[in-house]
């Protein structure tokens, strides 16, 4: 029997009214109060967890005379089985094979079971009923009489951390918020969705790359403007609003910036990659205008999990749009949902749509992406980002609020499909010394020969640069070579370190080209080590 999660939200807040001057105290202190309070209850899925298998223990059981004693394996299986039965919906699989039942622990004379769920994220939007399915499911079992479910979420951290620098390398999941074009409301859909993650209990940063016109010091309001250094370190202390750390070249004490492009991307850089952001579920990226050198050297220096599109009714920000999301196509970069800013408004008990209609659902068709968001034109958005409060924290149960809910939602299901996929797309199998490969977004999986993708490499130690000759020979790599570490680089490629030290990267698109293995025999546990 499959559990499924009902369709509709629930939605339970608090409701804080923007003021003209507000207490940060009183507004911290309500905005906690209702992001410990809120529940999400909609048809989405768990999110897909670490695939090792979960360490089971049990206390020894001490049985009365006469009673019936079960073994072992019999009690573990009950209470696995049982909670197998609830399923991730997305990608069609239980709970235990997905590797979210940690610390199981039986004490079978007392009729006492206890485990630990452990998400990938602590913005799960069904965790707590997914607790709640969980108890129930084992408490069902006749002989249990208590069960204990504590719930818990991985430490943040990219499955590319190797590849990323220092100040990064403990953030999960880092996604872009483009539109290139300004004005179409892209900072305001940024601030927002990183508040509402917040809200669902994701730890969250907001980077602010834009340094001619950075938005983010009016758009919320910490009491700290300033960044500061750490002295030891040399490294940027992002400053925080309700919970959220943030970094933008208007809280250096610059204002806005007047410099040539290559100065620009520097900065950037610095900021970036030198603010120590510590333990981050979720950074959001407020990208700049435009798809020129800035946005290049942000989508190579840091690799991007996701990207949010945002545009507006009109043609001419489709054109605008339209490149941003073919350079992030080229770069590799999903794009996972797109925003339709300021569609329209309703007066007089209809609906208006003053700029026309169909950017968004064009951006959706033509690029196949598979979300679309609508916002409203409201003064009360408009009002909140200048008053530097969030619309998302300023009034939680409001339409504007719930369409960023739905958001929120839906990149933390895309990242996880996505970590779920890159982390799976290489993989070396030794029962049948081959390379698995299955790249993102494709239902084809293949097999390769490890010598054939040493062979094939394309780096300078392999081929001359400048004349193309082939300096790697084919007699040079044996055929029995087998890789020591496959790790996942970005969205587009792994790397593969070989056993006599060589680090090769080896890209989807060229792994896809090479000769494949058919009819592969099923090696012996003996043949395989």
């Amino acid at each position: 029997m499959l559990l499924h999660t009902p369709s509709s939200p629930c939605l339970s807040f608090k409701i804080i009214k923007a003021q003209s001057k507000p207490d940060n105290a009183l507004l911290l202190s309500a905005f906690k109060s209702l992001v410990h309070n809120q529940r999400i209850d909609r048809s989405i899925s768990v999110l897909r967890g670490s695939s090792i298998p979960s360490s089971v223990t049990r206390n020894a059981a001490s049985t009365q005379a006469g009673a019936s004693v079960m073994s072992t394996e019999t009690v573990e299986a009950d209470v696995l089985k049982a909670l197998s039965q609830i399923i991730d919906p997305d990608f069609g699989t239980d709970i235990v094979s997905c590797g979210f039942v940690k610390d199981l622990q039986i004490d079978e004379a007392l009729g006492e079971v206890s485990f630990r769920l452990e998400l990938t994220t602590p913005a799960c939007p069904v965790k707590d009923m997914f607790e709640q399915s969980a108890n129930e499911v084992v408490a069902a079992l006749p002989w249990v009489k208590d069960v204990k479910v504590t719930m818990s979420a991985q430490p943040a951290k990219p499955i590319y951390a190797g590849e990323l620098p220092p100040g990064l390398q403990r953030i999960s999941n880092i996604v872009a918020v483009s539109s290139c074009k300004g004005g179409v409301g892209k900072s305001t859909v940024a601030v927002n969705l990183a508040y509402t993650l917040a809200g669902m209990g994701a730890r969250v940063g907001i980077f602010d790359a834009d340094v001619y016109g950075p938005s983010l010091p009016t758009m919320v309001s910490p009491e700290n403007r300033l960044l500061e250094m750490n002295p030891e370190t040399r490294a940027i202390i992002p400053t925080e609003y309700l919970g959220v750390k943030l970094v933008s070249f208007g809280f250096a004490g610059q204002g806005r910036a007047i410099m040539r492009g290559p100065m620009v991307s520097g900065v950037i850089n610095q900021l970036l990659t030198t603010s120590e952001w510590g333990e981050l579920d979720y950074l959001v990226i407020d990208m700049p205008p435009g798809t020129g050198d800035i946005q290049l050297t942000l989508c190579q220096v840091v690799p991007l999990s996701a990207a949010v599109i945002v545009t507006t009714p009109q043609k001419l920000a489709f054109i605008d749009v339209a490149k941003g999301v073919r350079m992030f196509s080229k770069l590799k970069v999903p794009c996972v949902a797109v925003v339709e800013n300021m569609c329209h408004f309703d007066a007089d008990g209809k609906r208006y749509y003053p700029f026309g209609r169909g950017s968004g659902s064009q951006v959706v068709q033509q690029f196949g992406i598979p979300h679309l968001f609508d916002l409203p034109i409201r003064p009360t958005l408009s009002a909140s980002g200048d008053s530097g409060i969030p619309e998302a924290v300023a009034d939680p149960q409001g339409e504007v609020a719930k369409t960023f809910q739905d958001l929120g939602v839906c990149v933390v299901q895309q990242c996880a499909k996505i970590r779920q996929q890159v982390s799976t797309a290489v993989t070396y199998d030794r029962t049948i010394r081959a390379i698995r490969v299955k790249v993102p977004d494709s239902d084809e999986e293949f097999l390769l020969h490890p010598a054939t993708v040493r062979r094939n490499d394309r780096s300078a130690q392999s081929v001359d640069e400048w004349t193309g000759e082939q300096k790697l020979q084919y007699a040079d790599i044996p055929e029995d070579i087998q890789p020591e570490e496959i790790k996942p680089m970005g969205n587009y490629a792994v790397t593969i370190t070989w056993p006599d030290g060589f680090n090769q990267i080896a890209p989807y698109d060229q792994l896809q080209m090479m000769e494949r293995l058919v009819d592969v025999p099923q090696l012996t546990p003996a043949q395989a080590v």
